[in-house]
């Protein structure tokens, strides 16, 4: 009978991992910050950790087939503040993500095998045990994809899932040590090449959520345009949006409430060749920097020489400066209601932006919180 009992409480187990991970409809949603270590120590002191429920901390790279921690002295310290957040928000999820745009060129190298993404996943496990940390987040820019000069394979696309497996299999072996639920999500982007290099409909079987990266649509040219916006305009061949972002997701298996959309608090700005930022196509003659949000508001916004512009269909500002000929696409107040609408509309999961200190006055991250 023992042996009965044991056998049917390890089915159990094993269907519970292969049968996907379903959110807890009760749950409130997600509102997750992107926080760059990258640039060394954080000041936690300037995170308002009670209007979020996730910290993503950007970036773990990927050395020698390994999770590697580029500074250990700076992450290990990073860590410790950041844990200390949940003294004042206990429901409060530190998650280390791995990757990123300059940190994903051996990512393929690293699962290319079974015994690869074994050796990998355990070694990413091992900073969550030896940090306390709550889970795992892969940046994987991208699969099967050359992005900063990646080495990328096709075999990519079965590895990407088969990288989750093998997550998932040990955070609940970690699981078993410590009686915590850790979590595994990824980040990918709102464009749709990304579905000819990855499965999601088994993909997201292994994971609790996927960021969907809504933003960046537009970046080095040579045309300008919404970075970031929530519906398509109408007037670009082709146009990427986050409503578009969400819908090829759910085309390609994911269910609504696993997708998390992208919110950008930093806007990308571009001269434009022509005088007038209405006409179409916006040619570019070079790209400019955008800055965080507490700059636009403040800087920017505030200057007679910006006007801001609302496109309606789009659900999109943007900023123009006549005699330097600048566009500037961003997210702002409006914006941000008009995503936290659509979430709340379409039951996603909740909301995610890049990088909490592009905004550190807090504008967009309260807007977030009256809308959801």
């Amino acid at each position: 009978m023992l042996r009965l009992i044991y056998l049917l409480t390890s089915l159990a187990a094993v269907a519970g991992l292969y049968s996907g991970f379903k959110p807890d409809p009760k749950t409130k949603p997600i509102v997750l910050a992107y926080v760059g270590g990258f640039r060394g120590l954080v000041n936690t002191d300037n995170i308002a950790a009670e209007k979020l429920t996730h910290i993503n901390y950007a970036f773990v790279d990927v050395r020698k087939n390994r999770a590697w921690l580029h500074n250990l002295a700076t992450d290990s310290t990073n860590f410790k503040h950041l844990n200390q957040l949940k003294l004042r928000n206990p429901d409060l999820k530190i998650i280390i993500s791995i990757g990123g745009w300059a940190w994903s060129e051996n990512f393929s190298d690293a699962v290319v095998s079974d015994t690869g993404r074994v050796a990998f996943a355990a070694s990413a496990v091992d900073i969550v045990r030896e940090y306390q940390l709550d889970g795992i987040d892969i940046d994987w820019e991208y699969p099967g994809m050359k992005g900063e000069d990646n080495v990328f394979r096709p075999e990519d696309k079965e590895n990407f899932t088969l990288l989750f497996k093998a997550l998932r299999e040990q955070l609940n072996s970690l699981k078993q040590q410590t009686g915590k639920e850790y979590l595994v999500t990824t980040a990918l982007p709102g464009f749709d090449a990304i579905f000819t290099h990855t499965d999601m409909a088994k993909a997201h079987q292994y994971l609790n959520y996927i960021n969907v990266m809504s933003y960046d649509f537009f970046t080095g040219g040579p045309l300008a345009g919404h970075h970031t916006n929530l519906y398509a305009s109408g007037k670009v061949d082709n146009e990427t949006s986050g409503d578009k972002a969400v819908k090829l997701y759910e085309k390609a298996g994911v269910p609504a409430d696993k997708l998390v959309l992208g919110i950008a608090f930093y806007g990308r700005a571009w001269q434009l060749q022509t005088g007038d930022p209405k006409s179409y196509p916006r040619t570019i003659t070079k790209v400019e920097r955008g800055g965080g949000y507490s700059f636009i508001k403040d800087s920017l916004l505030t200057n007679p020489a910006y006007k801001r512009y609302w496109d309606r269909k789009a659900k999109a500002p943007y900023l123009y400066n006549a005699d330097l000929k600048r566009f500037v696409s961003y997210d702002d107040e409006e914006s941000v209601k008009a995503k936290c609408s659509y979430v709340k509309k379409h039951g996603l999961a909740g909301v995610m932006f890049w990088e909490y200190f592009s905004d550190p006055k807090d504008y967009l991250l309260s807007e977030i919180n009256r809308q959801l």
